[in-house]
């Protein structure tokens, strides 16, 4: 055999064996693809859904009930306008005023302080904990209640139009803006923090998820969001819905 048929022989040797690699190559990562998007279609939604949970915004009792708070402070903005309008002889929609009271009706008393009252204040006064504050609230939380169904039985228009029930409906208004500015705060400043201190850790992550519940199973899915949305549609009815308008001129 000559030198270059010797070397013709060497390169066919070796060209075989790089095609016989390269086919070899190529199916397996043919069967690699094959079983990653076999796994990917098993498990693929279920880590997605994992995902979402985990990055889902974690809220704690505290600020679930501090935020629900400021829906609350907003329908008094509300309640506001609406006595500014009633005294200075403005048009005021009655269904604002029964919107308003609505509200305060289904997600402040029958189910913000519907948490509060069973799952705050017995754990307090158990503890032996700002007892005579949590009693107080406990009125205050009543008084409201009567408040709210009186405001719901004059919003209408021929309420607003007598002046004996504008009357009314002004004290009534006056009253509930009255107690539950400071009733609100004291809880944010108070009673929160003191609620804090009197569970663990464990109970206090528990409670978060059950007030979480709790809301969807009364207001389906972003309850709270849905809330604003319904108090921001009042602020534009009566005309504060622009945050610029409560700045002062100077």
């Amino acid at each position: 055999m000559t030198l270059d048929q010797r070397k013709t022989f060497i390169i066919s040797g070796d060209e075989a064996s790089r095609r016989s690699f390269v086919r070899s190559a190529g199916a397996m990562g043919t069967s690699l693809l094959l079983v990653g998007c076999a796994r990917f279609n098993e498990t693929g939604p279920e880590q997605k859904s994992s995902s979402k949970q985990e990055s889902k915004e974690e809220i704690s009792p505290a600020e679930d009930l501090m935020r629900e708070h400021g829906v609350l402070d907003r329908v008094l903005l509300v309640y506001e306008e609406g006595m500014r309008r009633l005294n200075s002889r403005q048009d005021f929609d009655p269904a604002v005023l029964a919107g308003s009271s609505g509200i305060v009706r289904r997600f402040i008393e029958d189910y913000h302080e519907k948490l509060e009252q069973d799952h705050l204040f017995p754990r307090l006064e158990k503890a032996g904990k700002l007892v005579d504050l949590v009693a107080v609230l406990r009125q205050q939380h009543e008084a409201g209640r009567r408040i709210t169904e009186q405001i719901q039985h004059l919003a209408t228009l021929e309420a607003l139009k007598d002046p004996e029930d504008h009357h009314k409906i002004d004290d009534l208004l006056r009253k509930f803006i009255r107690m539950y500015r400071p009733h609100a705060a004291r809880e944010d400043t108070v009673l929160f923090p003191a609620f804090r201190q009197i569970v663990t850790p464990n109970e206090y992550d528990s409670l978060g998820e059950q007030f979480e519940d709790e809301e969807h199973k009364l207001f389906g899915d972003d309850g709270f969001e849905k809330m604003v949305d319904e108090v921001a549609g009042l602020e534009k009815k009566v005309g504060i819905d622009d945050l610029a308008r409560f700045t002062p001129a100077s």
